[in-house]
């Protein structure tokens, strides 16, 4: 989350009239994350998320808020979506996509334990399970197919051994072949877009990534930033507690098992990739976050 769009106080009134949401009290810019602008708002009613979208559409939007209000029905902690006066869930706002959704307790970590692991685990698994009774369809816009181009445009910014591992990565995932259980995943969990209130899960955030993949894949990303230590490897005490959790409420098939440390390759590039093009092509914002494209190429060399 971070701050591109700046949006004035006359704006947000005229806005809140499509809502029920009583009146206006205050915006609050969110400065972490990366891709959309994002605000607290607080009404005579409660305090809120609004969020401005950078880059997605208004098509594209429906099925992001449809997703986390079944989520959120289907005993998935996360933030339900507040509709308009019209009952739509999307809207408009400075010229671009907008909506906004339930606040949650709880805060993010850094340093999680190995309970909150386990338990952060045990909901993703809950996610994937309730997510198979959702009808959207989403394809994933940050995978194999986007990284190849994505990478063209990095090659001047790389050093040759950084390139090296790069192409070779992509070269040999575009050869797999994957026959895996998928469904809606979040492909976004990192310890920032998890609230926590004590060991516990008070709600995953930030859905706007999510789309039809591999759950293995998913897991992946969580443990490569859960389970990451400073000197970015993996820790296997986090790592195992994860797991764990994840499993006690969807158990592993031998062939997801077998394709984890695949699958955690595949998320470093993901990451690599979308934050060195952050890092050398930033957006222009009041109030922005970047986050270090380097930790998922230090933490792919140990899995190599």
């Amino acid at each position: 989350m971070s701050v591109y769009t700046s949006v004035r106080d006359d704006e947000i009134r005229v806005f809140l009239q499509d809502y029920m949401l009583g009146d206006f009290i205050s915006l609050q810019g969110i400065a972490q994350g990366i891709t959309n602008s994002n605000y607290f708002l607080t009404t005579t009613t409660g305090r809120y998320v609004l969020t401005v979208f950078e880059t997605m559409t208004q098509l594209q939007l429906p099925f992001f808020l449809t997703l986390k209000q079944h989520l959120s029905q289907n005993g998935v902690a996360c933030p339900a979506p507040v509709a308009r006066r019209d009952g739509r869930f999307d809207a408009v706002l400075a010229g671009k996509p907008a909506c906004v959704v339930s606040c949650l307790k709880g805060q993010d970590t850094s340093h999680p334990s190995a309970m909150q692991c386990f338990n952060t685990g045990a909901m993703l698994a809950t996610m994937h399970l309730a997510g198979a009774g959702f009808e959207g369809q989403m394809e994933n816009p940050r995978y194999v197919d986007w990284w190849q181009p994505a990478s063209q445009r990095l090659q001047p910014f790389l050093s040759a051994e950084d390139w090296r591992l790069l192409s070779h990565e992509i070269d040999f995932f575009n050869r797999q072949q994957q026959h895996l259980p998928a469904g809606i995943i979040h492909a976004d969990l990192f310890k920032d877009n998890v609230l926590l209130d004590g060991d516990q899960v008070a709600g995953f955030i930030d859905f706007y990534y999510a789309c039809q993949g591999h759950f293995i894949y998913d897991l992946a990303i969580a443990l490569n930033d859960w389970a990451q230590t400073t000197d970015h490897r993996l820790d296997p005490v986090r790592q195992e507690a994860f797991i764990a959790g994840y499993q006690e409420v969807r158990p592993l098939d031998k062939a997801e098992i077998d394709y984890l440390p695949l699958a955690q390759r595949a998320a470093c590039i993901r990451f690599w990739v979308s934050r060195l093009l952050d890092y050398h092509f930033p957006q222009a914002g009041e109030m922005t976050f970047i986050k270090d494209p380097n930790a998922f190429r230090d933490l792919l060399l140990t899995l190599v």
